[in-house]
Formats: structure tokens, C-alpha cells, sequence
């Protein structure tokens, strides 16, 4: 048994981070991204709740808060207590927060018979998320602000993080769903025709729902792709404005300026391209206009290739670098990438800030090249990545038109409008964020 210790110093005073830690959504915040384990249950009180984590093969961690080490705002303390696992397994994570002047030192204390290599990763991808999180909450165009978000697709990858998010820092988030709420922090959303009172007492929407564009381009795959944005981002759109919602967020993609541009820098202002996805976002955006006309403040996130290992292409790609068959699909083309964090940074600025409205492209400042990206990566998980993908593997999962408008696309985004705000990202550059996103950054 060791004690593996790891503290930093966050520029926020030790009542706000402990508030953080004890609100829902935290332990969703702190789990690392490269581990396959699902959060099953929060803690409902970190001086007596237990937190319930899934593990491949059935198995369940099970951490325990003690009541008798628990002595808020500045510590509690939490171990491993389910079987099999703590028979093998000795787990007692206790914290500690101190007050640094106006300061918090966070120290993180882990008593364990689990390799430190296998800890320090875990406890640094921590500090690191509460250190960004706190310091976007305490934003000057966000101090202070609490509202209550209605959110659609907050199952999905991005919504899940989104909504942890937002619950951390003190925002209400009232989920709507398809099928019968599980409590008051549910509703039920229909949405062909959603109820009228839908969005009573809500502050602001953010509306991420839509089918999964992954996938052959079959005429059945392309219906579900325009048909669950058009008609219910328009309706939802139509329910907002007669609800008087202030903000209205919408997910858009950067597919709205054409599957290849060449080396043209594309920007908010940049006319929208061709081919299908080109102009199923374009419809998209289109559809959110009834908010905008009642006077909702309207903005749609052009979102880029997102990157984490919970979902997306980096999801598909791990394995493969893993196993050292990893390479790019395209080596000329230009991939704008974001990592999760920095979007989820962009829909709080987007709810919070009055100075955003319209598009806003939602991707990292520097794009990098389909080499560059499959080298960096290759790079932040230790293996070689000189093995390109020929082009037909993509086109006979995708098809022609798919494996064009996906795997194959080159977009050179710039994110114009935060930039013209000063927009602080987490990771401006791709190689500190895949390292951070994989346990591989100290």
C-alpha cells in the first residue's frame, strides 16, 4: 500500500469548490474519458452518500463516503467498497481542501495498492478539469448567473458533458426526453408536435438532438438525418418564441460549407458550400428563424470534428493506434477539430454572453492537416501511425457519397467570432488536448 499524492492551487475560495464537488454532475466532470466506465449512480451527500461506477464485465465500483471524515468546506473522504473488487483492489481517496488567501489548494490523497502510474494520470486529468471548469464558471460574462436550461439530446456524448457542466455550476437543466420523465428534472418532448407549455419557466434551450450522421448514405440514413433536425428544430423553434425563451442554442456542424474548400479559410461570414450535408445544415440553421423573429437571441454551433474518446472518430480511431495500425485517411485534407471541453465551454458562452448571437464556429484555432493529426496522435498514445487508410475502406462503409462528405472531407474553419471576443480555449493546439483527453499529459 502507498499514498499517492497530487494538490494544486485554483483560483477560486474554498467554499465555491467545495459547492462544485458536492453539486450533480460532478463526478461525471472528474471521470477520465480513456476509461471504460459509466457513472450509474451520484453521490446524493459527501458526508455519508455513495457514488456507483460500471466496469466491463458486470463488475461495480462502489465508493463510499465516510461520515466521520467528513468536515466541510475542507475535507471528505471516500473509499472503495464493493465486492469482488475490494478484495483485490484497496482504494481510500480522501480530500482535502485549504484555503490559499482567496485561493484553493485541492490535495488529492490516495491510499492504494493500484501502480502510481496507473493514479497520478487519474488525479492530474482531475485537477486539470476542475481548474478549466471553475475558472469558465467565474467568466465575467458568466459571474454570478444562474438560469434553467432546457436541453434536448442530453443522452448523447456532448450533452452529457454539457449537462454536467452546467449542473456544477449551479444551473438548473431540465432534460427533454422521448420517453416518460424519471422526475422533475425530465420532460417529455414530442418532437413533431411538442406541448405548448413545454418550456414554462425556463430560462433558455439548448437544442442538440438530431440522428447520428455516421453511417452509409442510404436513402433511408439521409431521410433520418434532415428529417430530425428540420421539422423539430422548427417546432421547437416555433414553442420558444411563444414561450418568450431569451436564448435559443441550436447544434449546426461545419458540414454547412461543403465537404472540400481547398486551402480557403472558412469563416462565420463564408458562403455555405454544396452537397448533402451542405444543405441539410443550412435547412438546420434555417429552421430555427420563429425564435429569432420573436426576439430570441439565436445562436447556432457549427461544430467540428469533436475529440474524445467517449464518442466520435476518436472512438474509432484509438483502437486501431492502439493496435498500431493506425495512419490517415486523407493526408492533404484539413481537419478542424475541438476538443470537448472547449465546446462545451462554447454553448455555456453561447447561453451566457449577449455579444454571441448567429453562427458561431465551433472549432480550435490551429486545424491541422490528416497527417499532422494521425502523427499527433500517434505521438500522445506512444505508437506509429504511418500506415494510411486507402480511400476504398471508407468508401465501402460509407459509400461514395458518405465516405466524400465524412471520412474524406477537407473544411480549413476559423472560429471568427470567438476570436473577435478573445475567446480563451483549454487547448488551442491538438497535441496538449489528445494527451489530456488519453491520461498521457502529467
Amino acid at each position: 500500500m502507498t499514498t499517492q499524492v497530487q494538490s494544486i492551487v485554483v483560483d477560486a475560495p474554498v467554499d465555491e469548490v467545495f459547492a462544485w464537488h458536492r453539486r450533480p454532475g460532478a463526478i461525471r466532470r472528474l471521470l477520465p474519458p480513456w476509461q471504460p466506465i459509466r457513472v450509474v449512480e451520484e453521490t446524493r451527500h459527501l458526508g455519508g452518500g455513495r457514488a456507483v461506477l460500471a466496469l466491463p464485465g458486470g463488475l461495480r465500483w462502489v465508493a463510499e463516503h465516510d461520515p466521520a471524515a467528513y468536515d466541510p468546506p475542507g475535507l471528505f473522504v471516500d473509499r472503495l467498497t464493493s465486492r469482488p473488487l475490494s478484495t483485490a483492489v484497496r482504494w481510500t481517496h480522501r480530500h482535502e481542501l485549504t484555503a490559499v488567501e482567496s485561493r484553493t489548494r485541492v490535495t488529492d490523497l490516495v491510499e492504494t495498492n493500484v501502480p502510481g502510474r496507473l493514479v497520478r494520470p487519474i488525479l492530474g486529468y482531475r485537477h486539470r478539469q476542475l481548474a478549466g471548469d471553475l475558472a469558465v464558471h467565474r467568466r465575467a460574462y458568466a459571474a454570478g448567473r444562474t438560469l434553467t436550461v432546457a436541453v434536448t439530446g442530453s443522452s448523447g456524448t456532448v450533452g452529457q458533458a454539457l449537462v454536467s457542466f452546467l449542473t456544477t455550476g449551479g444551473h438548473r437543466v431540465i432534460r427533454l426526453v422521448r420517453h416518460p420523465p424519471a422526475g422533475p428534472q425530465e420532460r417529455r418532448w414530442n418532437p413533431e408536435r411538442p406541448d405548448p407549455g413545454l418550456l414554462e419557466g425556463v430560462d433558455a434551450v439548448v437544442h442538440l438532438a438530431g440522428a447520428g450522421i455516421a453511417g452509409r448514405f442510404t436513402d433511408d440514413h439521409k431521410r433520418a438525418i434532415r428529417d430530425s433536425r428540420l421539422g423539430p428544430t422548427r417546432a421547437l423553434a416555433e414553442v420558444a418564441a411563444t414561450a418568450g425563451i431569451a436564448t435559443f442554442v441550436s447544434a449546426s456542424a461545419i458540414g454547412i460549407y461543403g465537404a472540400d474548400r481547398g486551402d480557403e479559410i472558412l469563416t462565420e461570414s463564408s458562403e455555405p458550400g454544396d452537397g448533402f450535408l451542405a444543405h441539410v445544415v443550412s435547412g438546420w440553421e434555417e429552421a430555427t428563424r420563429p425564435a429569432a423573429e420573436a426576439g430570441s437571441r439565436v445562436v447556432q454551433v457549427r461544430t467540428g470534428i469533436v475529440q474524445t474518446p467517449r464518442g466520435g472518430v476518436l472512438r474509432v480511431q484509438r483502437p486501431l493506434f492502439a493496435a498500431g495500425l493506425g495512419g490517415p485517411l486523407r493526408p492533404d485534407a484539413w481537419l478542424s477539430w475541438i476538443g470537448i471541453d472547449d465546446l462545451v465551454d462554447i454553448y455555456h458562452r453561447a447561453l451566457l454572453d449577449d455579444r454571441l448571437a448567429g453562427p458561431v464556429n465551433a472549432v480550435a484555432p490551429a486545424p491541422v492537416s490528416g497527417r499532422d493529426f494521425a502523427r499527433t496522435l500517434g505521438r500522445a498514445m506512444h505508437r506509429p501511425a504511418v500506415t494510411p487508410t486507402p480511400s476504398f475502406g471508407p468508401r465501402l462503409l460509407l459509400g461514395r457519397e458518405g465516405a466524400a462528405e465524412l471520412a474524406l472531407a477537407s473544411q480549413r474553419v476559423r472560429p471568427a467570432a470567438l476570436l473577435e471576443l478573445a475567446h480563451p480555449f483549454r487547448f488551442a493546439e491538438l497535441e496538449p488536448a489528445l494527451r489530456h483527453l488519453l491520461g498521457s499529459l502529467s
